[in-house]
């Protein structure tokens, strides 16, 4: 009597070419985003002399526009059947944004061109994550999304490396800095017309509607709502990562050290994200989740009661591993969940709902370091995460997404 022999693990050789120039280009436009983004704070308050008021104004507009132009350009690579297009679109209006931030002569107008930026988010995610589970078996789902979101992380370590590299290069010249961005974002936009490739969608739908009606968003099921709440508790458990650099600032790492906060942690979600992917096509993808929340409850306790820096970056350290077990699961659990023919409509209304749940987290931790202290911060994001433990045991089932 012979046994049936398990498949072998898949590696990033298995998974589709087009997932992998999609990782590609990920990595270029996050080298791109963050040469910017990792000094733009700085540029603002003492170049432009902008008030901390006027920079939270930026962002907070700029990634709320993000989060609903997601739902409609999802629904619309649906209704269109073309996710490339968008995809493109997206990745071409943040390329187009790059040189107007070293020609900006007024907070308003790098305003407008963070919101430019983040509406090209906003347009390419949803497609692109759709794109993703199109090209994709379901047998290496885990993998394909795990690659993806490796190649992107390493592009947040390698931006902001190089941000500090050319600041002493250029001597502290933020706009000499801010015109390299625009390379790796046209080397992006180059890389999506020729090496991304996508397979017609929906080609046995009689006609299309718009997926933005009630009959068809009730075609989203049971499954899926609980996969988007699930997301969202996620989100209100894990606030902005803003938060772990005020820690360090806190624990007194010096101000030219505190890129490394942002290196640290995503060094680690990029070295186990793809491992984390491959393991959840094989034993299911909710039981890692639960693993993911575990570990978030680590950091967060460590960050609330461990003393000065070495726990601080045990915290941060923690905070990665959270991030590489979670963060590329939930968007192959969507994939898993939705209809084909409404997979860009699913991932916008993901994105938007768990967009909105780290909003109100983040003001909430806000809310909690400016009245009670760090600690309450952290601790308070503890008890979520230990009540969105209870949640996940009760919610899913531990085998979904294993082959789908």
């Amino acid at each position: 009597m012979t046994n049936a022999k398990q498949p072998a693990p898949a590696t990033w050789r298995d998974v589709p070419t087009t997932v992998l120039m999609l990782g590609l280009v990920s990595l270029l436009m996050d080298i791109s985003s963050e040469l910017i983004h990792a000094l733009l704070p700085a540029f603002l308050v003492t170049t432009m002399g902008a008030s901390t008021v006027i920079v939270g104004l930026i962002e907070g507009v700029a990634e709320a526009t993000a989060a609903i132009t997601k739902v409609f350009s999802g629904a619309l690579s649906d209704w269109i059947g073309k996710r490339k297009l968008l995809v493109g679109l997206g990745y071409g209006l943040a390329a187009a944004t790059k040189p107007v931030f070293p020609l900006a002569s007024t907070a308003w107008q790098v305003l407008a061109a963070r919101i430019v930026d983040r509406i090209g988010k906003g347009i390419r995610e949803a497609p692109r994550d759709a794109l993703i589970a199109d090209v994709t078996p379901a047998t290496i789902r885990g993998a394909s999304y795990g690659l993806r979101q490796a190649l992107d992380t390493t592009g947040a370590v390698a931006g902001p490396l190089i941000a500090v590299a050319l600041m002493a290069l250029y001597t502290d010249d933020f706009r000499a800095v801010f015109w390299w961005s625009a390379v790796p974002a046209a080397l992006a936009v180059l890389l999506i017309v020729a090496g991304v490739r996508e397979p017609s969608i929906g080609v046995e739908q009689p006609h299309r509607r718009s997926p933005i009606r009630r009959e068809e968003l009730r075609r989203l099921s049971h499954l899926y709502w609980i996969v988007v709440a699930t997301g969202a508790v996620f989100a209100l458990a894990r606030f902005s990562e803003a938060f772990l650099v005020l820690k360090a600032q806190a624990d007194g790492l010096p101000l030219a050290m505190i890129p490394l906060v942002y290196v640290l942690m995503n060094l680690i979600y990029a070295a186990v994200a793809m491992p984390v992917g491959v393991l959840s096509d094989r034993i299911g993808r909710s039981n890692l989740l639960i693993c993911g929340l575990v570990v978030l409850t680590g950091a967060d306790l460590t960050l609330a009661f461990a003393p000065g820096l070495i726990g601080m970056a045990v915290g941060v350290a923690l905070w990665g591993l959270y991030l590489g077990l979670t963060q590329g699961l939930l968007s192959a659990l969507v994939a898993d969940t939705a209809p084909l023919d409404l997979r860009g409509t699913a991932f916008g209304i993901f994105n938007l709902v768990t967009g909105g749940a780290l909003l109100v987290a983040s003001l909430l931790a806000g809310w909690l370091w400016h009245a009670f202290g760090p600690q309450a911060t952290f601790a308070a994001g503890a008890a979520f995460s230990a009540a969105t433990i209870v949640i996940m045991l009760t919610a899913l089932k531990p085998g979904i997404g294993r082959h789908a």
